[in-house]
C-alpha cells in the first residue's frame, strides 16, 4: 500500500510559433508577450526566440507549438516541444 510520488519539477510552459526548422532536432520558437511600460503605461509587444528540442523534426515553420522548460540539452537549448 505504498504510493510512489514523483518529485519532478515542472518548468515554464510557453506558446509560440516556429520561425526556423533548418537545424537537426532543433526548432526556433518565437514567443510574443505584452508588457506595460512602467512610466508611459503603453503596452509593448516583446518577442523572444527560444531554441527547442524537436525529436524527429516533426514541426515546421509556421506551426503553433507549446514548449516546456527542461534540463539543458545543449549550450542554447533549454526547452522541448510538448
Amino acid at each position: 500500500m505504498e504510493t510512489e510520488t514523483k518529485n519532478e519539477k515542472t518548468g515554464r510552459v510557453l506558446r509560440g510559433t516556429v520561425v526556423s526548422d533548418k537545424m537537426k532536432d532543433t526548432v526556433v520558437v518565437a514567443v510574443n508577450r505584452l508588457v506595460k511600460h512602467p512610466k508611459y503605461k503603453k503596452f509593448m509587444r516583446i518577442t523572444k526566440r527560444y531554441k527547442a528540442h524537436d525529436a524527429g523534426n516533426t514541426k515546421h515553420t509556421g506551426d503553433s507549438v507549446e514548449i516546456i522548460e527542461c534540463r539543458p540539452i545543449s549550450k542554447d537549448k533549454h526547452f522541448k516541444i510538448v
